[in-house]
């Protein structure tokens, strides 16, 4: 699977083109509004809404821009690995 950046979303799609997996934001005031995250059934379990949420923390580093988990997924991700994420979650930033 292929994971492409696009405005507000990074889109993961199959080889028929077709879209399997996305994950999606609104951005305001540089930071990413985190919404929501799809995995297609079929490929559920094998990691790939981490590795969405993953390239979207890739995006918002490499842009310095923040990440606000309004995803219930994201929102968990971030409270089970705060190592990993607490750089980049605007909850825990001291900017205004």
């Amino acid at each position: 699977m292929k994971l492409i950046e696009e405005e507000n979303r990074i889109a993961g799609f199959n080889e028929n083109n077709e879209t399997v997996a996305e994950i999606t934001w609104q951005e305001k005031d540089n930071v990413l509004w985190v919404n929501h995250t799809f995995t297609d059934p079929s490929l559920r379990g094998q990691g790939i809404a981490a590795q969405l949420v993953d390239a979207a923390v890739e995006k918002a580093t490499r842009d310095q821009q923040l990440i606000m988990p309004v995803c219930p997924y994201v929102v968990s991700k971030f409270d089970k690995e705060p190592d990993k994420y607490q750089h980049i979650d605007a909850r825990h930033s001291n900017k205004d």
